[in-house]
């Protein structure tokens, strides 16, 4: 899928029909952008996706965590970039044609994050969506939302605000 049909998709509807749309269809589901870390399949909120691109040189800040891997450039406001799969202690990051950045919008920031490839949209009913599985102390799910299913793969949805307003990274304001 492209990164203009994605984006276009989401302005496309919300445009159209507007909040009152949402509102009113908030039980048929929400969309989500799935993406890959390794073996594993993640999803975040398509309304907080601003467009997918892919990966580029950025600019290393001094003394920052690993994690975060600089800034870029993009149309004249600095964005902070994220690799999830340093932040997820997945193992070395590799980057090649599929590695995109996600551009975010989350509060009044535009933050993005980096992963191995975008796969696809996909709408979750509510009803299709497990609260996070509680490991005790030995895994940490504080930035899962759900855990959900579709055709026989695991998503683990991300709550990416709570994880961007973490003590650990501290990327939005906190009245986001």
């Amino acid at each position: 899928m492209s990164t203009q049909l994605a984006t276009a998709r989401t302005s496309a509807s919300a445009s159209a029909h507007g909040d009152a749309y949402y509102d009113a269809h908030a039980n048929v589901g929400d969309e989500y952008l799935t993406f890959s870390l390794g073996d594993e399949d993640y999803a975040v909120d398509i309304l907080k996706v601003q467009e997918i691109r892919g990966y580029e040189n950025v600019t290393r800040l001094p003394d920052s965590p690993e994690f975060i891997k600089g800034v870029i450039n993009l149309r004249g406001v600095i964005v902070p970039i994220v690799d999830l799969r340093i932040k997820f202690a997945l193992g070395e990051a590799h980057y090649d044609a599929l590695t995109v950045m996600i551009i975010l919008n989350i509060g009044s920031r535009i933050i993005g994050i980096v992963v191995d490839r975008v796969s696809d949209v996909v709408r979750l009913p509510a009803d299709e969506i497990k609260p996070s599985p509680d490991l005790g102390g030995s895994v940490d799910t504080r930035h899962l939302s759900g855990v959900a299913t579709v055709a026989e793969r695991m998503l683990l949805l991300l709550d990416i605000e709570r994880m961007l307003l973490s003590g650990d990274m501290a990327l939005t304001d906190a009245e986001a």
